[in-house]
């Protein structure tokens, strides 16, 4: 089965590229930050996955949901999606187009996934341990979480660092499974 990232990254160039090239960044992703967290709502999902609806009665439907100001070409976006049942996909678009956009910016988010809270001097540490490996500036958010047993997660784009001791413990018994 395609992952949803991949079937969403060909969505999240295009809109990308018409952003830029209209220099219309920051009100792309707006507009896909909205049509993002509509389809996490119930109703708005059923309208989604219906079969009852066309492409065209979605595309239209999604229109008049979005509170911002929609230019041609998103709408264009917006019907493109829902002609190719892909309207599911617009959060893994909106995650994807942030991350070309803090490309261009030569900025990226770093999630660290750690089993203990990570210390305001650990944290700053890794932060520019960070920023000299990925050479960009470096925004870190952080989550705990307890099963790790101890280590760290951390993800920056499609670069995933599995340092956790459970991470190493699976790779131990993949390594000791015949």
């Amino acid at each position: 089965m395609v992952e949803p990232r991949t079937l969403a990254r060909p969505y999240a160039r295009a809109a990308f590229d018409v952003a830029r090239s209209q220099d219309a960044l920051s009100d792309w992703s707006g507009v896909l930050a909205e049509l993002a967290a509509l389809c996490t709502q119930p109703k708005v999902a059923a309208l989604i996955v219906s079969p009852d609806k066309t492409g065209d009665q979605q595309a239209e439907a999604f229109g008049r949901l979005v509170e911002a100001d929609v230019s041609a070409s998103q709408q264009n976006f917006i019907n493109v999606l829902a002609e190719n049942d892909r309207l599911a996909l617009l959060p893994e678009v909106f995650s994807l187009f942030t991350e070309l956009k803090q490309a261009l910016e030569t900025s990226v988010i770093v999630e660290v996934v750690s089993a203990f809270e990570l210390s305001d001097g650990d944290a700053a540490t890794l932060t520019r341990s960070l920023e000299k490996q990925l050479a960009r500036s470096v925004s870190l958010t952080h989550q705990t979480d307890p099963a790790l047993l101890g280590g760290a997660v951390i993800r920056a784009g499609d670069m995933v660092i599995d340092g956790s001791v459970r991470g190493r413990l699976a790779k131990l018994a993949g390594a000791l499974t015949p």
